[in-house]
């Protein structure tokens, strides 16, 4: 309670400075004014409050909540968070190479490993239940960033880990992993796909600072020794990054000098244009770029411009609406600020923020842009194109519809649970290509799943109690209506096995994706997972259609 009372105080003293409006146009004695206060405050707190408290963490509280007022990406970055914020803008980090995870047992176990790091060499698993590091026994207090905390060291020093591995008979396991420099790629995937295997697919999951120098690299490959001849940009989950490796990217594919964004910043000397400075490698390929609602910041750069440009059809669903840019500051103490410094616009000119943080609810709470106050502007070739509310595709395809079953099965890592089940009984599968979900897999599947265990919160269920409470509250409670609601439940009654039958071809691709990334890690669940990407197919049809691929883009 107290440290909730100090926060709260701080804010109070803080209001001043961080108000959207007042904050950036107060004068320099009004904030001089304030942060005496906050000072003032702090040393009373420090001096005179009842328990001893944590000034560190009440202040990093503080900020965080001041920070947050402002806008969720300007973010402080203490000195002990430097490894954090480097590794977003590199990929890279001193570890042992793999994700982990808090199961619903409450313990902490090795989801997956990546492939060719310390962890993997070492013979962990997915599945692996964590035991102890070095000294420390964990328990089910500790949580994934204090674990990952502890596993992560400079490379070249040896962490100790002691697990368990479920479902064999020798279940305790020993690894000395020996710390290294992993750098996380930021092409998870490419290769060949269609019919004939002249498209070639590259999946892009984070914009580092290697991001345009690995889809380079994959792109001239799929050029220069499989002969592709049209190419699937997969942006889709990808929340962006580095807004100058976006513009690299763009330019592969678009002549030199091309402008591809622009920003603006607060002042009226503070627009920057970015143009591809480089020969592009496929000015001329046909093109189509996969985006989702995970496609943010410069995914949302390199699909938008290219769509502006009508140089890509952009296939899938509207993406997230991030048009801001952040800059980094150095702050005393080996601190980092990462602040929100101007606003992004792409060749059309428009502007594909969905939300205006400076203008909140009363409330205190902000909603995107309707589209009906979203403005038209016209790419090159003069095709409609809105700004606000992110990317528009093209080409429509709707995400499949995650119900509360779907939900409940991977929040609580049935999925994975299951696969690690499945690992150890069976020392190989088919190439992940070919791995399929055969009917006693999914039988399995269901008789792993233990009604008595499973949290279903079943949405019928809880409508129906709501149901009966809105009768009697409005007077309409008689035996009638109680038949009538009881009649409805047994018709509505859920049967989990069933439900499971009817979810089964969703439920087809997080099984396989769970049991291949066992075997063939990161690069053989995206392989895999082409047989069911249906945004995929549809570009992959598009580009086998050059007279619609031309029409959608007013070619002529």
């Amino acid at each position: 309670m107290g440290m909730k009372k100090i926060v709260t105080v701080c804010l109070l003293a803080l209001a001043g400075v961080t108000g959207m409006s007042a904050a950036t146009r107060s004068n320099k004695t009004e904030v001089a004014r304030n942060l005496d206060i906050f000072n003032a405050l702090v040393k009373e707190l420090q001096l005179n409050y009842v328990d001893t408290i944590d000034a560190k963490k009440s202040i990093n509280t503080a900020i965080f909540y001041m920070l947050d007022e402002i806008d969720p990406y300007t973010e402080y970055y203490s000195s002990d968070d430097q490894e954090q914020f480097n590794m977003l803008s590199t990929g890279e980090y001193g570890g042992i190479g793999c994700v982990i995870t808090k199961g619903r047992d409450g313990r902490i176990y090795f989801a997956e490993p990546y492939e060719g790091t310390p962890s993997q060499r070492a013979g962990v698993r997915g599945g692996d239940v964590i035991l102890q590091i070095d000294s420390d026994t964990l328990s089910t207090k500790w949580d994934v960033a204090r674990t990952s905390e502890k596993l992560r060291g400079p490379a070249g020093t040896v962490v100790k880990v002691r697990a368990m591995r479920p479902y064999v008979a020798d279940s305790i396991v020993t690894f000395e992993i020996e710390r290294a420099k992993i750098v996380n790629p930021a092409v998870t995937y490419y290769g060949t796909a269609g019919t004939d295997g002249k498209t070639g697919y590259i999946a892009l999951s984070a914009f580092t600072d290697k991001a345009a120098g690995e889809v380079r690299d994959a792109l001239v490959d799929l050029m220069e020794n499989h002969g592709v001849t049209s190419l699937v940009l997969d942006l889709r989950g990808n929340p962006g990054g580095l807004l100058e490796s976006a513009v690299q990217i763009a330019g592969l594919f678009v002549p030199k000098g091309t402008e591809i964004v622009r920003t603006r910043g607060r002042g009226a000397l503070s627009e920057r244009v970015y143009k591809t400075i480089r020969k592009p490698v496929a000015p001329d390929m046909p093109l189509a770029v996969l985006i989702d609602g995970g496609s943010a910041s410069s995914s949302e750069i390199v699909a938008g411009s290219l769509q502006d440009l009508d140089r890509a059809v952009i296939v899938g669903a509207r993406s997230f609406g991030k048009g801001l840019v952040q800059s980094s500051r150095t702050l005393p103490f080996d601190g980092v600020l990462k602040l929100t410094t101007a606003k992004y616009y792409i060749p059309s000119g428009r502007l594909i923020q969905a939300i205006d943080y400076s203008r909140r609810n009363e409330d205190g709470s902000v909603a995107r842009m309707p589209d009906s106050l979203t403005t038209v502007y016209n790419t090159v070739h003069g095709r409609p194109v809105r700004d606000g509310g992110g990317i528009t595709p093209d080409v429509v395809v709707e995400s499949p519809k995650i119900n509360r079953l779907l939900y409940n099965i991977r929040r609580d890592n049935w999925d994975n649970d299951f696969a690690t089940m499945y690992a150890a009984s069976h020392d190989s599968i088919p190439a992940a290509t070919e791995f399929v979900v055969t009917d006693s897999i999914f039988a399995g599947f269901k008789r792993f799943i233990d009604p008595d265990k499973f949290a279903y919160d079943r949405a019928c269920d809880s409508i129906l109690k709501q149901l009966r409470e809105a009768v009697e509250v409005e007077g309409y409670k008689t035996p009638e209506v109680d038949g009538q609601i009881d009649a409805l439940e047994t018709m509505l009654h859920h049967d989990l096995e069933h439900d499971l039958d009817v979810n089964r071809e969703i439920l087809n691709e997080l099984i396989s994706d769970a049991i291949v990334r066992r075997y063939y890690y990161q690069k053989g669940a995206v392989a895999n997972s082409m047989r069911y990407n249906k945004a995929l197919h549809q570009a992959l049809k598009l580009l086998e259609n050059r007279e619609e691929y031309c029409r959608i883009l007013n070619l002529r």
